[in-house]
């Protein structure tokens, strides 16, 4: 009987410690939560996010800094005794909020790590809550920077930056964001993300049962310092982007000026637009859905994204082709009654300078179709396709109907028609020069965007070659652009040819439908387009570059629904051009009627 009882004694003692060994085991070992709730009693890791790299114009003129926010942080399991009514008062939030926020904290590692509680508290309201923090057990301030902007310039092509989402974390192949970091959404921010973010560093501390911070962790060995990211100069001539955005304001359009011996673009401008400080802080959602739901989208890039007929402008790249192709002598009279295709140039003969003159309509017609129908063929069917696809290559050379490779996101290529759009609209081998005609004027299903015009304007400028339009001057205190923006692209068209196009440019200027465009003294050479719209008025356009013989300008305007080229495209860039080359406006009248915005009449 003692034995058995004995026996037994040392089976429960043998069982308890067995389950008390495990326990500690599945504790120690196992089970996480304890050790972690007892480092985090003792040590606080605060990740140290980097000074985001600032902006610059070309004149060092600052467009983008780092204003400093603060973050409130909660450990939820930590929040123990507090009086939530004080703390709603302090932080100017209701109950409500409150419960909500933390519910959604609680959700974040089981309320065992840190997470956001409130997010961008402005430097005001934060001086309230930081003499506070000591009786809010479970919370503490974390200091990061959010965007500002001195100037309300420039929003579309500088872009916002915003707290990551899930499927750009997905995308991260570096591993090198968290939840709740912050990267560049749209624009340069975006573009050049990796050049300005830095690298974040880490500071271990040391604090006491009551949350109070007491100082580094072991003297720091623990903590990384952060890496502030690179600044950028961008081509930007901030007074001259400036007086564009001005000039178009109440309008809707795209201004794009470039500097044609580098492609350094000068002023983009995307009207409407909208001050940049609206994405940036506190009410960036609010702000956002309010700009997405106007109606004249604001956040629409139209130099980039935007696509239009060429129109009339597209005659220099006809007149250079046919040039090229020999099919078309420069002095050669080609008589013009038309009868052809619509036309307002007077009946007369038309040589190339006069032709782009006049902007004759048939002349164009009859040169285009000497570049088409070839007579490689006895079938005319067949004839046209191959002539068509030897002049789509020509016109893809001038980065027309090709992605155009800018350092800002979202560059849309605009539109060449192929081979195969015909064969779907009319059927293979069932359509010849009749059924495309109105390409030989800009029109038809030819779509181009601001930024190809602009850059068409460096072409013809620099005599048959463009750098790539680039936003970004340089990187870092020494850098410069890649090399990709350094490396002139030939449009495959000898420069013996351009000569005579650019004087016919010139004479739009001077006797032309550009005259308001003239600027004495500059050598101002131009194309307007009256681009035709099937849903309104007209869209006024205009493409050229000054001065003629030192070009510093290539400029692309569209104005829409503002009727012929001539008026309002063509006074807004004349008023540019004078005003960057020139530094001041000796034509008030014509900056009046521009700024005025009565078009149609």
């Amino acid at each position: 009987m003692y034995r058995e009882r004995r026996f037994t004694i040392f089976v429960l003692i043998v069982l308890v410690s067995v389950t008390f060994s495990f326990r500690l085991f599945y504790i120690q070992i196992v089970d996480d939560e304890y050790k972690t709730e007892a480092e985090n009693n003792i040590i606080l890791t605060e990740t140290e996010y980097a000074y985001r790299g600032l902006l610059y114009d070309r004149n060092d003129k600052l467009l983008v800094y780092n204003n400093p926010v603060f973050d409130l942080m909660v450990v939820p399991r930590e929040v123990k005794g507090l009086d939530t009514l004080k703390f709603c008062q302090t932080l100017e939030i209701t109950k409500e909020d409150f419960e909500a926020k933390l519910k959604k904290a609680w959700n974040y590692a089981y309320g065992a790590k840190p997470s956001t509680f409130m997010e961008m508290i402005p430097e005001e309201l934060f001086a309230k809550v930081q003499d506070q923090l000591i009786n809010f057990p479970g919370f503490f301030a974390r200091s990061r920077t959010v965007r500002k902007y001195p100037h309300t310039s420039l929003a579309n092509s500088l872009g916002y930056v915003g707290e990551i989402n899930r499927r750009l974390l997905n995308r991260d192949t570096t591993n090198y964001y968290r939840q709740g970091d912050y990267i560049g959404i749209s624009g340069v921010e975006s573009e050049y993300e990796e050049q300005l973010r830095g690298t974040r560093g880490v500071r271990v501390k040391m604090r006491n049962n009551k949350g109070v911070v007491k100082g580094a962790f072991r003297d720091g060995a623990y903590d990384t310092l952060s890496v502030p990211g690179l600044d950028l100069k961008l081509t930007i001539d901030l007074a001259l982007q400036q007086y564009a955005e001005k000039l178009m304001e109440g309008k809707v359009g795209s201004l794009v000026a470039i500097e044609p011996s580098t492609g350094e673009i000068l002023a983009l401008v995307s009207a409407p637009s909208y001050d940049p400080n609206l994405l940036s802080g506190r009410d960036f959602g609010t702000n956002f859905q309010a700009l997405q739901q106007d109606s004249l989208k604001p956040i629409f890039n139209r130099p980039f994204m935007a696509m239009y007929p060429p129109g009339s402008m597209f005659k220099t790249v006809q007149s250079l082709i046919s040039l090229q192709e020999g099919v078309v002598h420069p002095y050669e009279r080609i008589y013009s009654d038309g009868t052809l295709i619509g036309d307002l140039a007077p009946n007369g003969y038309y040589d190339v300078k006069k032709a782009i003159k006049n902007s004759s309509n048939n002349y164009y017609y009859k040169v285009f179709k000497r570049v088409i129908n070839r007579k490689e063929d006895p079938n005319q069917f067949i004839d046209t396709r191959i002539g068509l696809e030897k002049w789509k290559k020509y016109v893809n050379n001038f980065a027309l109907g090709e992605v155009l490779d800018c350092d800002l996101p979202n560059v849309k290529k605009g539109y060449v028609p192929s081979l195969e759009r015909y064969d779907r609209m009319y059927g293979k081998n069932r359509w010849k020069y009749s059924n495309i005609g109105s390409l030989s004027i800009g029109q038809g299903e030819l779509l181009v965007t601001p930024l190809q015009m602009a850059n068409l304007g460096a072409i013809l400028a620099n005599k048959g070659h463009y750098f790539t339009p680039h936003i970004v001057k340089s990187i870092g205190e020494s850098g410069q652009p890649l090399e990709k923006y350094r490396t002139p692209n030939y449009v495959g068209i000898d420069s013996a040819h351009f000569p005579i196009v650019i004087d016919g440019m010139e004479l739009v200027i001077m006797e032309g439908s550009g005259t308001r465009a003239f600027v004495p003294g500059l050598g101002v050479c131009g194309k307007t387009s009256t681009v035709q719209n099937p849903h309104g008025e007209d869209h006024s356009g205009f493409m050229g570059f000054a001065p003629k013989d030192n070009p510093q300008i290539a400029i692309a305007v569209y104005v829409e629904n503002a009727g012929w080229g001539g008026r309002a495209a063509a006074s807004i860039a004349g008023l540019v051009i004078e005003k960057y080359v020139s530094g001041e406006i000796t034509r008030p009248w014509i900056e009046e009627f521009a700024l005025k915005g009565e078009f149609i009449y």
